[in-house]
């Protein structure tokens, strides 16, 4: 009894390893910062993979060139681009001025939290192809990879509007994940894909979606800006993290953490922040906690320059 339990605790420390050293992350280091973005500081800063906006100003008129994304791509920093797949914003490229008045069927209501966002019925062919037509100016930029955000929208279409029934809104959102990716891969198939938060949707997934993104992202998993989150919901979101680790996907996550004093309490929740992420094998970014992510946010020591 006593050599059988030994043993079994020695298969599962060897599993253990074996997980950790086999999915280990191939990015160490990341930043995520949408506003206020030069290429050039990007790539001096030393991080391993860049979340940007496609453009200085969110809108046409300020999208990178490629040479600028080849800058940060050349300096050893993997250049990936956001893109909000669940929500139209009214400062893109796509927006009509005649939304504002007589909107299209697939446009939904003002995020209130985020004024100038629009829910939209991201399964609808129209808005579909408005996002197709945006991942291929991303390309064309020279970006290795896409972010997408607002994947929880499946939530807000069934659970506040109930205009859906949330296996059809997680699997329509799927489904959507599934062909960029596929759209994606057939010009570069070495091209990143990775979603934000919504990591519950894996629950509604055949296994096709795990296999086929290249990484997870989350926000507000061990802080909500300066304050911890209860551990149960933290315990809750880690359970589908480290499924997906499982798999060998590398996740990244942001806390809005950092204070912007020197303080050494601040410091101190950057490191206990940072702590709990690499300990489960996470990426770590350390933001600001005004939410605006229009800076490089460079912690001595801890966060880069490398």
């Amino acid at each position: 009894m006593v050599i059988t339990t030994v043993v079994t605790m020695i298969s599962v420390f060897v599993t253990s390893c074996i997980h950790r050293a086999f999915f280990e992350s191939p990015y160490q280091s990341w930043v995520y910062q949408l506003q206020n973005v030069e290429p050039q500081d990007i790539a001096s800063a030393g991080f391993d993979l860049a979340v940007i906006d496609y453009s200085r100003n969110g809108n046409e008129d300020g999208e990178f060139s490629f040479e600028e994304i080849n800058t940060i791509f050349e300096a050893g920093t993997t250049p990936i681009a956001y893109v909000s797949i669940g929500q139209a914003e009214n400062y893109r490229f796509y927006w009509k001025k005649e939304w504002d008045k007589n909107p299209p069927d697939w446009l939904g209501e003002e995020d209130p939290h985020w004024p100038g966002n629009f829910f939209v019925r991201y399964w609808y062919p129209e808005w579909q192809k408005i996002v197709f037509s945006y991942i291929d100016k991303i390309i064309s930029q020279g970006f290795k990879g896409v972010y997408l955000d607002r994947v929880d929208s499946f939530e807000y279409w069934s659970d506040i509007k109930g205009e859906i029934r949330k296996e059809e809104a997680a699997l329509e959102m799927i489904d959507f994940v599934l062909n960029i990716i596929e759209y994606t891969r057939e010009k570069d198939p070495d091209f990143i894909v990775i979603p934000q938060n919504a990591e519950s949707i894996i629950d509604f997934d055949n296994g096709e979606l795990i296999s086929s993104v290249s990484g997870w992202a989350v926000e507000h998993l061990f802080y909500f800006k300066t304050t911890p989150l209860p551990f149960n919901e933290t315990r809750e979101r880690i359970k589908y993290l480290d499924t997906l680790k499982v798999h060998g996907k590398f996740i990244l996550v942001v806390d809005y953490v950092d204070d912007g004093g020197n303080s050494f309490e601040n410091l101190e929740r950057i490191k206990n922040f940072y702590r709990q992420a690499k300990n489960k094998g996470y990426v770590p970014y350390a933001a600001e906690s005004d939410l605006l992510l229009d800076e490089i946010n460079i912690v001595e020591d801890i966060q880069p320059k490398r």
